[in-house]
């Protein structure tokens, strides 16, 4: 039986009109949302989840091979792992995406092994006026007065300032009570120990060790110091080493407080590192958005 050619456009439209039908309900592939892959990534990373945050950007390269970002923490966490294939792979491909990234990296694992490699110490370093003397902030009173282990930081920059005369200082830290700032505290109590106030700069902004960092190799260079001696306790001062080289600070000198110094001395054990490398890579996350 013939069909005419009017009959097979109809069977023909209403076939394919029947099809894009069904396929309508049928969701198309839709790729990652990258942005959405690295904030959990992060979130697990923070978290102390490394498997979940390495297994996120694993998907987030695989839909975006040129992610420098990815790359960079992959590179990181995987060091932090132990997973050197995947360290390898991570910085290969970044030096070809990124190879300024790829040296920002680079000096994140660097400072993050000599950080693990720091001891703390309350001796003073000898240092002339190219190196600044950085103090940094802790929590105080409600009243804006000072809590005794940031006297005890302050004593140890005290002692560091006699011993570096001409050395210039920064008080850094934020976190205002009753209308004052750490660093301005900082400021009173080291000129009230005769502590030239033209000696010490102010950094009144930081409410982390990571602004710490960015914000007082700011200042240090505003002052024309090359380098710096990093002040504070010896359970943070690891962590506030690893920061400041990140931030570009070449730490010369690590001096801290006496409070837990023996029980600080031994070098921290993998996991005990991971506030190291959390810290570093936010450090230099905050570095290079500026």
């Amino acid at each position: 039986m013939k069909i005419s050619r009017h009959w097979k456009l109809l069977v023909a439209t209403s076939f394919a009109a029947f099809s894009l039908t069904a396929l309508a309900g049928v969701p198309a592939y839709a790729a990652p949302n990258t942005d959405v892959l690295l904030n959990s990534a992060l979130r697990n990373f923070t978290n102390g989840d490394d498997a979940a945050g390495r297994a996120d950007l694993r998907t987030l390269i695989g839909a975006d091979p040129g992610h420098a970002e990815a790359l960079a923490l992959q590179a990181i966490w995987s060091d932090y792992a132990g997973d050197l294939p995947a360290l390898a792979d991570a910085l290969a491909r970044l030096n070809v995406v990124d190879p300024a990234m790829a040296r920002g990296t680079h000096n994140v694992l660097g400072a993050v092994r000599a950080a693990v490699g720091t001891l703390p110490n309350p001796l003073p370093a000898l240092v002339g006026p190219q190196t600044g003397i950085v103090v940094l902030g802790y929590g105080l009173l409600p009243d804006g007065s000072l809590r005794p282990e940031l006297e005890n930081r302050l004593t140890a920059a005290w002692l560091q300032s006699i011993a570096a005369p001409l050395s210039p200082i920064v008080v850094t830290g934020g976190n205002p009570q009753n209308g004052i700032t750490e660093a301005e505290a900082m400021r009173h109590w080291l000129v009230a120990h005769g502590v030239p106030q033209s000696r010490i700069s102010v950094e009144s902004r930081a409410g982390s060790t990571v602004q710490n960092a960015v914000f007082s190799t700011r200042m240090l260079r505003d002052v024309g110091a090359t380098s710096a001696v990093v002040v504070t306790s010896p359970n943070h001062i690891r962590r506030a080493v690893a920061d400041f080289i990140v931030a570009g600070t070449h730490v010369v000198g690590a001096m801290t407080s006496l409070e837990q110094l023996v029980s600080q001395l031994p070098p921290p054990a993998k996991q005990a590192q991971h506030g190291i490398y959390l810290d570093a890579t936010r450090t230099f996350q905050l570095s290079t958005a500026y």
